[in-house]
C-alpha cells in the first residue's frame, strides 16, 4: 500500500499467502502479450517531492538524461494530482489522498508541465506511467459531495476511514482517505474516464495501480481493455494475485522475494531458503507474468528502513539478484546514490544527491540486462536453472535462451566462499557475486 504500512511484513505474508491460494484453486491464467518496449525493460520509480530540491516536475524532467544514461527504460511517477486538505497527514499530506483525478498539485506544476515531462522522457527514448489509486480518495474530493453513493458508508449512512480488521484489537484507519465502493456503475465509468484523461493529454504509457487488489478484478479487466483501445498499455498491479493476470496487469509485486530478502538481510535465511523459493517458482503464476524484484520503494524505505537497515552487507548481492532472476527489476529513486535515510512520506526531505556512489553499479547491471535476451521478462526470457558449484552457502542458477546464457551466484555469508563453476575454482569474496555471461 502507499499509505502507511506499519505492520508491513505481515501484510505482505498474509497477501502473498493468499495469492498463492488462489494459485492453487484456479488454473494458471493464458499467456498474456506485453508492449514490445517492455519485455527487456528495467523500472525506475520517482518520487517527485522528493527527487529534487524543488520537488517539481519540470526539476524532475532536467534529471532525464541521467536517467537515460544509467540505462533507465520506465519512469513510474509517484501520485502527482492535488492532495486532500481534510484530514490531512503532516505539513503536505500523502500523495495517496487524491481530491482530484484529472488535475496535477500545484506543489509539483501543472498539467502541462506533466506533458512535458512525458514528452521529454519519450525524446530520450524512455516510457512513463503513473501511479493511480483507484481504492479510495480524500474526503475532500468533489465524489464525496456530488456522488455520496459512489463510497462505502456507515451504518448512519456516511463515508468513514478505509479501516482494516474492522472490531479486533488490531483495527487500524487511513484517516485521511475514505473508500469507494464499485458496486456504482457509474464509478467505474468515471474512473475509467479520469484514467483515459491523462492518455490524452499527457501521453502516457501506462499505471501503476495502488492496492490492485482492493478494486474488484473484473473493473481493471474493463479498464485495460477501454485505455488499451486509446493507446497499448503497460499496467503494474500493487498485488500478487494471480488473476489480476489474466487480461488486466502485466506485472506484480513479488512480495514473496521481498520477504525472503528481508529475512537474509536479518540473518535468518541464506543460499538453502533462496533454492527452495526457486524450485517453486512460478509460485502458480503464469509464464507471461512479469514480476517485479526490489528491494525497496517509497513504502519499504519510508516506513521500513534504508537498504542498510533491511539488508546490511548483503544488500548488493540481493540487488544483483533483482536483475537477473526471471522478472523485471526496480530502482527507487535515490538508490543510485546510497539512499541511507527514510525519506518523509508527508513532508519535503529531498535525496541527497552529493555523491552516486552506486550508478555506476546500476548501470553496469541494467546493461546487462538489456544486452542479454535471457534476461528479458516473462515468456520472453529463459528459464532458471540451478546449478551445482560444490558449495551449498553459495546460491547459484543459470538463464539461458538459445545461444545466449548467464550464470550467476551470490554469496549471502559473512565469509569469503570456495566454488567450482564448469572446469574452474573459485573464491567469492564475503557479501560478493559472481555474473559471468556464456
Amino acid at each position: 500500500m502507499s499509505l502507511l504500512r506499519r505492520q508491513f511484513l505481515s501484510l505482505f505474508a498474509s497477501t502473498s499467502t493468499l495469492a498463492m491460494r488462489t494459485a492453487q484453486a484456479d488454473s494458471p491464467p493464458p499467456a498474456m502479450p506485453h508492449v514490445p518496449w517492455s519485455r527487456q525493460a528495467a523500472i525506475y520509480e520517482l518520487n517527485v517531492r522528493q527527487h529534487t530540491a524543488d520537488g517539481t516536475l519540470k526539476a524532475a524532467a532536467a534529471d532525464l538524461p541521467r536517467l537515460k544514461g544509467m540505462g533507465v527504460d520506465i519512469v513510474w511517477l509517484m501520485p502527482i494530482q492535488p492532495i486532500g486538505v481534510v484530514n490531512r497527514k503532516g505539513t503536505l499530506g500523502s500523495y495517496y489522498s487524491i481530491r482530484d483525478y484529472v488535475a496535477v498539485n500545484p506543489e509539483f506544476g501543472t498539467l502541462a508541465d506533466a506533458r512535458a515531462f512525458v514528452q521529454a522522457a519519450h525524446a530520450q527514448g524512455m516510457r512513463v506511467i503513473l501511479d493511480w489509486v483507484a481504492n479510495h480518495t480524500a474526503f475532500d474530493h468533489p465524489w464525496t459531495r456530488d456522488h455520496k453513493d459512489w463510497y462505502k458508508l456507515d451504518a448512519h449512512g456516511e463515508i468513514f476511514p478505509v479501516t482494516f480488521n474492522a472490531g479486533s484489537p488490531n483495527e487500524e484507519h487511513w484517516s485521511d482517505v475514505t473508500a469507494l465502493n464499485y458496486d456504482a456503475p457509474a464509478l467505474r465509468d468515471a474512473m475509467i474516464a479520469a484514467m483515459q484523461f491523462w492518455l490524452r493529454e499527457t501521453d502516457l504509457d501506462g499505471f501503476r495501480c495502488d492496492v490492485a487488489s482492493l478494486v474488484p478484478t473484473p473493473f481493471w479487466e474493463r479498464a485495460r481493455r477501454e485505455l488499451d483501445a486509446v493507446k497499448p498499455m503497460f499496467m503494474l498491479a500493487e498485488s500478487d494475485a494471480v488473476d489480476l493476470h489474466r487480461s488486466a496487469f502485466d506485472m506484480t509485486y513479488s512480495w514473496d522475494l521481498a520477504r525472503l530478502f528481508h529475512e537474509i538481510g536479518q540473518g535468518k535465511a541464506g543460499a538453502a531458503e533462496l533454492r527452495a523459493w526457486a524450485a517453486k517458482e512460478p509460485h502458480g503464476f503464469p509464464p507471461s507474468a512479469y514480476r517485479m524484484r526490489f528491494t525497496t520503494n517509497h513504502d519499504f524505505n519510508s516506513w521500513n528502513g534504508t537498504d542498510a537497515e533491511l539488508y546490511g552487507d548483503n544488500y548488493l548481492p540481493l540487488a544483483v539478484l533483482t536483475f537477473t532472476l526471471p522478472g523485471m527489476p526496480l530502482i527507487y529513486g535515490g538508490q543510485e546514490a546510497r539512499l541511507t535515510k527514510r525519506l518523509e512520506f508527508f513532508e519535503k526531505d529531498a535525496v541527497d544527491w552529493k555523491t552516486r556512489e552506486l550508478q555506476p553499479f546500476y548501470t553496469r547491471l541494467l546493461a546487462l540486462k538489456h544486452a542479454h535476451p535471457a534476461l528479458a521478462n516473462g515468456q520472453y526470457g529463459g528459464a532458471m536453472t540451478m546449478l551445482d558449484v560444490g558449495n551449498e552457502r553459495l546460491f547459484a542458477f543459470r538463464r539461458a535462451l538459445g545461444a545466449d546464457s548467464v550464470s550467476v551466484v551470490v554469496n549471502v555469508t559473512a565469509s569469503e566462499q570456495a566454488l567450482r563453476l564448469g572446469a574452474d575454482d573459485r573464491k567469492l569474496p564475503a557479501h560478493g557475486w559472481l555474473v559471468e555471461p556464456a
